[in-house]
C-alpha cells in the first residue's frame, strides 16, 4: 500500500504557510512603495505647476496659442508626464497631448478655480488640474486651466529596483529556510522513522521471545517513547498468547455444555409453536378489522370526489373572472392609446398657434398699410415712392403669411396621418424613414421643452406594407418614456435610433443616455401596470403596449437592456412581410 510521508506532509505545510506569509508581506511592501511613489509624483506635479504656470498663463493671456502649444510639448518631454491638456477661459482645448483619461463631469462642465486631483483606476492614469491666474494691475484674471497627467507605468519604473530588492530578499530567505528544514527533518524525523519501520517489518509473530526495538536517537523524544511503548506491547502479546491457549481448553468444555442446552432448546421450540397458533387466530381478527376500515376509506374517497367537483366548478368561475379582467385590461390599453393622442393634440395646438399668430400679425399689418394707401389715393397724395414701399412691404407680408400657413398645414397633415394610424390598425405602404420623421415632427413640442436631441440612422429606401399605427405607437411610447422617465433630471437628453434591413427582417436599435434601470426594474419592464411613477399618475401600460404591438401585431421580438446610469436600450426585430401583410395581399387577389 502506498504511504504518505509524514515528514514530507509536515514540511510542506510549514513551508506553504511561510511562503504565503512571505508573499503577502512582500505584496504589502510593493503596494506601499507604489502608493508612496505615486504620492511623490503627484507632489512633483504640483511643484512643477508653480514653475511653468507663469509663462503658460502669459501665453494664453496674449492669445499666443503657438507658444502655449510649445510649452505643453516641452512639459510632455518630462519623463514623469504622460499627458497634458490646456484649456482657455471658455473651456476650449488649446492643446491636448499624450495619454488623457476620461474627464469627470466636475472637470468638464466647470472652469477650474482650484486644484482638482484626477485618478482613473481603469487606465492607471492620474494627475492634477490647476487654474491659470494672470495678475495685471493688481487684479487677478482666470484665463484657463492646465491638467498634468502621469501613469501607473511611471510609478512602476521608479519603484522597479525596490521591487527587485524585496522579491530577491524574500526568495533568498525562503530558499535558506527550505534547506534548513530539509536537513533538520531528515536527521531528526525521517531517518529514525525509517529505522523504526525496518525493525518492525523484521519481527516474527510466532517467535517474540527476546525481541526488542532499538532506535539510535539522541535525547528523550517521542520516538524513544514509541520504542518503549512498542516493547511493552510485545511483552503483553506474549502474555495474551499464553492466555489464548488456556481459553482454547475452556472452549472445549463449553462445547460439551452447549450440547446439553440444545436438548433444552428443542423443548422450548415446541412450546413456542403452540403460542404461534394462538397468534394466527389473533391475526385473523385483525384482518376483519382492516376490511371494516377499508369500507370507511371508500366512503371518505366518495366525499373527496364531491369536493373535487365543487373545486372544478369554482375553477370555471375563476376562468370567467380572468376573461373579464383581460377585457378590462384591453379597455385600459385602448384608453392609454387615446391618452397619448390627447397629449399630441395639446402639443400640436401650441405649435400650430405660433405660425397662425404670425399670419394674423402679417395680415393685420397688411390691412393697416392698405388703409393708409387708400387714404393717400383718395387724397390724391399717393406718390410712386409710397406705392413702391407698399409693394415691397406687401410682398414681405405675403411671403411671411405663406411660409407660416405652409408650416401650419404641414404640422396638421403630419398630426392627422399619425393620429389616424394610431386610432386604426389599417395596413398601408410607408417609407419607414419618412414616416419616422413625421412621428418625431408631431412630438417636437415635447422635445423642445428641454432641448432633447434625436439621431436617426435609417436607409432611405425601406418600403413596408404594415399597420402604420403600430409603428407610430411604438416610437411614440419609446420616445415619451425616455423624456418622462430617462431624462427626468436632464435638460439635454439624447436618443439614438438605428434601423437596419437585412432583406428579410427589420432591426430597430433604440437607445437613450438617461438614468437607466436596475436589474429588478428591468425584469418587470414589459409587465402591465408596472411603473416607477405611480404616485405621479403613471399608468404602467406604455412598454406593455410596445411589447404587445411588436409580438402580436408585427410578429417580432423585443429585448431591453439597461443598468443604473447606463441609459436604456431596446432591440426590436420583425419580418418585412408579416402575417397581416400576407392576409391583406390574399384578400386583394381574391
Amino acid at each position: 500500500m502506498q504511504t504518505e510521508s509524514l515528514s514530507k506532509k509536515l514540511l510542506t505545510t510549514v513551508l506553504s504557510v511561510y511562503f504565503l506569509l512571505t508573499f503577502a508581506v512582500t505584496c504589502f511592501q510593493v503596494v506601499g512603495e507604489y502608493i508612496t511613489s505615486k504620492s511623490h509624483i503627484t507632489g512633483e506635479l504640483v511643484t512643477l505647476q508653480k514653475t511653468f504656470s507663469g509663462s503658460l498663463t502669459r501665453a494664453i493671456w496674449e492669445l499666443n496659442t503657438q507658444q502655449a502649444v510649445t510649452i505643453a510639448e516641452g512639459l510632455l518631454a518630462i519623463p514623469m508626464i504622460e499627458g497634458i491638456v490646456v484649456r482657455d477661459d471658455n473651456q476650449e482645448i488649446i492643446s491636448k497631448l499624450g495619454l488623457v483619461p476620461a474627464i469627470d463631469e466636475r472637470y468638464a462642465k466647470a472652469l477650474i478655480s482650484e486644484g482638482i486631483p484626477l485618478d482613473d483606476s481603469v487606465t492607471g492614469l492620474f494627475g492634477y488640474a490647476f487654474p491659470l491666474i494672470f495678475e495685471f494691475s493688481g487684479r487677478a484674471t482666470h484665463v484657463g486651466d492646465v491638467t498634468l497627467i502621469s501613469s501607473r507605468e511611471v510609478v512602476i519604473d521608479r519603484i522597479l529596483i525596490s521591487i527587485y530588492f524585496l522579491v530577491g530578499n524574500a526568495v533568498i530567505k525562503t530558499l535558506f529556510l527550505i534547506f534548513l528544514f530539509l536537513y533538520s527533518f531528515r536527521r531528526h524525523l525521517t531517518d529514525p522513522l525509517n529505522e523504526l519501520t525496518q525493525q518492525i517489518e523484521e519481527l516474527e509473530i510466532d517467535d517474540l521471545s527476546g525481541v526488542r526495538l532499538n532506535i539510535h536517537s539522541s535525547g528523550n523524544n517521542e520516538l524513544n517513547v514509541m520504542e518503549s511503548a512498542f516493547n511493552r506491547l510485545i511483552t503483553k502479546v506474549q502474555q495474551y498468547k499464553q492466555e489464548l491457549e488456556q481459553a482454547k481448553q475452556d472452549l472445549v468444555l463449553s462445547n460439551d455444555k452447549l450440547d446439553k442446552h440444545n436438548l433444552t432448546l428443542e423443548q422450548e421450540v415446541a412450546r413456542k409453536t403452540s403460542n404461534l397458533s394462538h397468534a394466527m387466530i389473533d391475526l385473523q381478527q385483525q384482518k376483519q378489522q382492516l376490511e371494516y376500515q377499508q369500507k370507511e376509506l371508500t366512503q371518505e374517497v366518495n366525499k373527496r370526489r364531491q369536493k373535487e367537483d365543487e373545486l372544478t366548478t369554482n375553477q370555471a368561475e375563476l376562468e370567467k373572472m380572468v376573461d373579464e379582467l383581460n377585457q378590462a385590461q384591453d379597455r385600459l390599453v385602448q384608453n392609454e392609446k387615446f391618452a397619448a393622442i390627447g397629449g399630441l393634440v395639446a402639443g400640436l395646438t401650441h405649435e400650430v398657434n405660433t405660425p397662425i399668430g404670425i399670419g394674423v400679425t402679417a395680415t393685420t399689418f397688411l390691412e393697416d398699410k392698405l388703409a393708409t394707401l387708400e387714404q393717400e389715393f383718395a387724397a390724391k397724395t399717393l406718390s410712386p415712392k409710397m406705392l413702391e414701399n407698399f409693394i415691397s412691404e406687401a410682398k414681405q407680408s405675403s411671403a411671411l403669411l405663406m411660409s407660416n400657413l405652409q408650416r401650419a398645414s404641414e404640422l396638421i397633415a403630419s398630426f392627422k396621418q399619425i393620429t389616424v394610424d394610431q386610432a386604426s390598425e389599417a395596413i398601408r405602404t410607408i417609407n419607414l424613414k419618412v414616416y419616422l420623421n413625421e412621428i418625431i415632427h408631431t412630438l417636437s413640442p415635447k422635445l423642445k421643452k428641454r432641448k432633447h436631441q434625436i439621431e436617426i440612422s435609417c436607409p432611405p429606401d425601406i418600403e413596408l406594407s404594415i399597420p402604420a399605427g403600430a409603428i407610430s405607437q411604438i416610437f411614440t411610447n419609446l420616445i415619451l418614456n425616455s423624456v418622462i422617465h430617462g431624462f427626468e433630471q436632464k435638460q439635454q437628453g439624447k436618443m439614438v435610433i438605428n434601423i437596419e434591413d437585412d432583406g428579410q427582417d427589420i432591426t430597430i436599435n433604440y437607445s437613450d443616455n438617461g438614468k437607466g434601470m436596475s436589474e429588478a426594474q428591468l425584469s418587470q419592464i414589459f409587465d402591465p401596470f408596472f411603473t416607477t411613477k405611480r404616485d405621479q399618475g403613471g399608468s404602467g401600460l406604455g412598454t406593455h403596449i410596445v411589447y404587445n404591438l411588436v409580438r402580436q401585431t408585427l410578429d417580432g421580438e423585443i429585448v431591453a437592456q439597461s443598468g443604473i446610469g447606463k441609459g436604456l436600450k431596446y432591440k426590436i426585430t420583425f419580418p418585412k412581410v408579416n402575417s397581416f401583410a400576407q392576409s391583406d395581399f390574399l384578400d386583394e387577389n381574391a
